[in-house]
């Protein structure tokens, strides 16, 4: 990098002896590692005294007129050759090197780091997780497990080939098994994929515990592993782990047992099976049959048509049906197959009813010669009697065996035992007539009405008073309302209700028909418009009702139909509205309505004037207990007596008069019409005593 020595003879600026600025004092110490010196070899351009050595600060030589260069290349003995310069450019001696080989040497090392500066360090390669380096990495091993069978007789266990994944992004595993079509089998994943268990201690399954001819278990099945893939191969290899040499794949018993060929059956000796089938095609012998089964549960003779088939020796069995018989109409009893006469003899080992029959198992099969009229055959454990055959198996017996006689036989059947319907007791739900269709049909349909009954007697109603005979004091004061429909004989019991009483009243029975105490539910007898007399009790659902009071409309009907009625309830009924009827006709006769009602309006008007307050309730209760049959007329005796206990202001001329007019002759009197100038509200109650009679009551 210095200039070249001068070829004049004093040290001038570019004699050469000079170093660069910046280099010299480091090389002529020799401490520190600088670039070494470099001899000048041409006239070049130089720096000049104390400038930079950089362009433009050069200065040249100009009295240098040799430029002349060392020779260093040479041939020896046909060889080049190179050598060092021994003087520089024009005859300038070159300086000696004045560092060391080992400044020398690492001068070569660290001259681009003097040049260029230090060199910059590559950055660490970046992280790059699991899930991405092993992405869509999958490890396949080829498995498979034995499953055992215990619910056929063919096989005792399976072998199912199933192909294990492992997942290397995640350490997870699954289990697939290729699905074959009409397999039976749940076929497909057999175990989603997931971190499988190793242990109870919470350890996994890793890569490293894979390996081929090794038993792994997962979830209590054992897996086989026998190969994997190439790609499973290579992993392996490069993770340090030699795999075992692999197995070949177990395949099912039972599939490899189903490929065999089936064994072709054994054709039977006798005629060509061709030419018996060419020659008796559609020609089949048909024989009549009956077969008795009266001797098991339900059993009954069934008629059959027993068909012969001559092309391949076959017989099949067809039941007759007959309408409404009450069988299933299935075609064929027997289907079409050849039937064993006679088997050999041979050890039971199994049920011979779920086995099949091979030719070495049968001695003789049936022929036509086995079948005639008369004969009894027994076919698969049925026992047929046959009575009857066709034209063209009578033509075909005539000419190939010479039978002629086919007289059928007379088959008498067995009549019938009929057996008696047992009707079961009512259970007490519902009316006896509608729980009895259920015993009389399977689907129950709704009993027949009386319509001509319904129509002529519609609307028509007979209605009395009764009253409940009971232990309990609250009860026999309570009174009744006894509907009896004529349109379906049903009854309807409804309760008036009465203030204050405790009892809400309302309906009590809804419309029914009620059956008499002791009629048998099989044979029910419920009761009639004749039953129903005064005085009499009837006994409904436990209950028992004494019939006090009827309308008047009872004895109109019972009259005008007197025929149909015994003349007791008749004669009951007249003399309970006797006593009513003379009380009406005096009234009606001897004292005008007109007269009666203003005398009423007249005695009211006074006891106002007289009285603040009379409870006049409890005139109507006194004498309503008096009056025990309901007529509304009481002893005159008894009459005056209640008046005087109850306070009743009798001493007035009017109240005096208005007696005389209810007086029913010398002895009775109508108290209804009396208690008419006594309603209840004539006089308004006060609170407080209203509040009192409440308590009373309550």
């Amino acid at each position: 990098m210095s200039a070249g020595p001068a070829t004049g003879s004093g040290p001038g600026p570019g004699s050469g002896t000079e170093l660069g600025p910046g280099l010299g004092p480091g090389l002529e110490s020799g401490s520190g590692p600088g670039p070494a010196p470099v001899p000048a070899l041409g006239p070049g351009p130089g720096p000049g005294p104390g400038l930079p050595f950089l362009p433009g600060c050069a200065v040249r030589d100009p009295t240098r007129t040799s430029f002349h260069r060392s020779h260093t290349l040479g041939f020896r003995n046909g060889y080049a050759f190179s050598q060092l310069p021994r003087e520089g450019i024009g005859g300038e001696t070159i300086f000696p090197n004045l560092l060391s080989q080992d400044q020398l040497d690492d001068l070569c090392t660290k001259g681009p780091t003097l040049t260029y500066g230090p060199a910059k360090k590559s950055p660490p390669p970046p992280f790059m997780p699991s899930y991405v380096a092993f992405d869509k990495q999958v490890l396949k091993f080829d498995a498979y497990f034995k499953e055992e069978v215990l619910t056929s007789a063919e096989e005792h266990y399976r072998i199912r080939q199933v192909g294990i994944y492992y997942y290397l992004e995640d350490d997870s595993m699954c289990v697939i098994e290729p699905v074959v079509k009409n397999s039976g089998l749940i076929q497909g994943k057999l175990m989603r994929r997931h971190r499988v268990p190793k242990n109870d201690q919470g350890d996994y399954y890793h890569w490293k515990d894979l390996n081929l001819a090794t038993n792994i278990t997962m979830y209590g099945r054992t897996y086989r592993l026998v190969d994997c893939d190439s790609f499973t191969k290579v992993f392996m290899e490069s993770q340090g782990i030699v795999l075992n040499p692999p197995e070949q794949l177990v395949s099912d018993p039972y599939i490899e047992q189903r490929r065999t060929p089936v064994q072709k059956p054994i054709v039977p000796a006798g005629p060509d099976p061709l030419w018996q089938f060419l020659t008796y095609d559609t020609k089949v012998l048909r024989f009549y049959a009956i077969w008795d089964d009266t001797n098991h549960p339900f059993g009954d003779q069934h008629r059959c048509i027993i068909h012969y088939f001559l092309a391949d020796d076959t017989v099949e069995v067809r039941e007759v049906y007959s309408r409404n018989d009450g069988r299933d109409p299935f075609p064929v009893l027997m289907k079409r197959q050849r039937l064993p006469k006679t088997l050999a003899e041979k050890k039971m080992g199994f049920p011979s009813c779920v086995l099949e029959i091979t030719n070495e198992e049968v001695l003789e099969w049936y022929s036509p010669i086995d079948f005639a009229i008369g004969k009894t055959i027994t076919l698969l454990g049925r026992t047929f009697l046959i009575y009857d055959c066709d034209k063209f198996t009578q033509n075909f017996y005539r000419e190939k065996f010479g039978i002629t006689d086919f007289q059928p036989l007379q088959i008498s059947e067995k009549p019938l035992e009929k057996v008696p319907q047992v009707i079961p007791p009512h259970n007490g739900f519902g009316m006896p007539e509608d729980s009895l269709q259920n015993c009389l049909r399977l689907i129950p349909k709704r009993p027949q009405k009386d319509v001509i009954k319904m129509l002529e007697n519609d609307l028509k109603v007979l209605r009395y008073q009764a009253a409940l005979e009971s232990p309990v004091p609250e009860d026999r004061n309570r009174r009744f309302i006894l509907s009896y429909f004529l349109s379906d004989d049903t009854i309807s019991i409804y309760e008036p209700p009465i203030r204050n009483s405790g009892i809400p009243g309302g309906k009590y029975l809804k419309r029914t028909r009620v059956a008499k105490p002791g009629s048998t539910p099989e044979d029910p007898i419920y009761f009639q418009p004749s039953d129903f007399t005064i005085g009499s009790t009837i006994e409904v659902f436990g209950h028992r009702f004494v019939i006090t009071d009827a309308d008047e409309y009872v004895l109109n009907y019972l009259e005008r139909n007197a025929e149909s009625f015994p003349a007791t309830t008749l004669q009951s009924l007249r003399d309970h509205f006797r006593p009513r009827k003379a009380v009406k006709d005096t009234v009606n006769n001897d004292i005008p309505k007109q007269a009666l009602d203003d005398l009423i309006e007249e005695v009211q008007k006074e006891l106002k004037l007289r009285h603040s307050y009379l409870n006049t309730r409890r005139f109507h209760e006194a004498f309503h207990q008096c009056d025990k049959d309901g007529s509304g007329i009481v002893d005159k005796g008894i009459f005056l007596d209640l008046c005087d206990r109850l306070e009743v202001p009798t001493s007035t001329i009017l109240l005096k008069k208005l007696i005389d007019y209810c007086s029913c002759g010398e002895d009775y009197v109508n108290y209804r019409d009396f208690l008419r100038a006594f309603p209840s509200n004539l006089f308004p109650e006060p609170e407080a005593q209203d509040e009192q009679l409440n308590t009373q009551v309550t």
